[in-house]
């Protein structure tokens, strides 16, 4: 059996990157399953998949790529897929408390098979909820998003972070950020994307006279709600429903959304080809 390990690398762009860490790898016996790269504004972001025989010394090729990060004078970090043991799962959140509830309730009852280490927020909205749960809550000031992000990523990596959550997490994700944790952001998005999009995606489908309404979970990529769709839900619309009524149902239905892409994640049963989900 072969061992996944997933590699990224961040900082400034440059010649050779690319050559370095592919030679690297074939030369550890890795076979690069996949790779993907982008450039925005002279940041350079690459996500590499490789596979490795199940006899690899991980601490040995963590060495190397550190040496070479020196090297390159980029930031490389590696995770490995260990099927073994439950995945981390990271919850970000704001101030709406549904999809956190939800979330908590259900991995209180041991519905879903998953270690949540801590809960990020915005702001000390749902502290009280992280509490009610024992889960340590970190509030972190979110006035410039880069240093946020800076404080996080050290959170993330202290708890050993598989993937994350966002329980209706109000801020958008720098690229940055993003391209460490390539489909392991898990978003709900309160609208059938692309349709409706924005903080207001009920008011603009109420005051279209929409007749379906739904939601959407995806994972987050550079292009914010452009990300491959995990799943969708939606109900039908009545004349005489008010707005409140819709949203009360859309907030059920969004948390109920989020927690399947949850179930379907940590169960192993996603993969991304090309941009679209694919569910086995």
């Amino acid at each position: 059996m072969s061992i996944i390990a997933e590699i990224t690398v961040i900082g400034e762009d440059k010649k050779g990157v690319v050559a370095s860490i592919t030679n690297y790898i074939f030369k550890e016996q890795g076979n690069i399953e996949k790779i993907n790269q982008n450039v925005i504004r002279g940041l350079f972001g690459m996500q590499l998949e490789a596979s490795f025989n199940n006899t690899i010394d991980k601490e040995k090729l963590k060495k190397g790529l550190k040496k070479l990060a020196k090297e390159l004078d980029m930031e490389i970090k590696i995770h490995f897929d260990e099927p073994d043991r439950l995945k981390n799962m990271a919850v970000f959140v704001s101030k709406e408390p549904h999809c956190l509830e939800l979330i908590l309730d259900t991995y209180a009852k041991e519905d879903i098979k998953v270690n949540i280490p801590l809960i990020i927020g915005t702001e000390k909205t749902l502290k009280w909820l992280a509490d009610k749960y024992s889960i340590p809550f970190y509030y972190i000031e979110h006035k410039d998003q880069t240093i946020a992000e800076k404080k996080i990523l050290k959170l993330l990596e202290r708890y050993n972070i598989d993937f994350i959550v966002l329980a209706r997490y109000m801020r958008i994700l720098t690229p940055n950020f993003v391209w460490r944790y390539p489909n392991r952001i898990i978003n709900i998005h309160p609208s059938l994307l692309p349709a409706f999009p924005g903080a207001f995606a009920y008011k603009q489908a109420y005051e279209r006279g929409v007749q379906i309404i739904g939601c959407t979970a995806h994972f987050v990529t550079e292009e914010l709600d452009q990300g491959p769709i995990i799943w969708q839900d939606a109900f039908r619309i009545m004349q005489n429903d008010k707005l409140d009524e819709i949203k009360n149902r859309g907030q059920r239905l969004e948390a109920e959304t989020l927690l399947t892409a949850i179930k379907l994640y940590i169960t192993n049963r996603l993969k991304v080809y090309w941009g679209k989900v694919y569910i086995s």
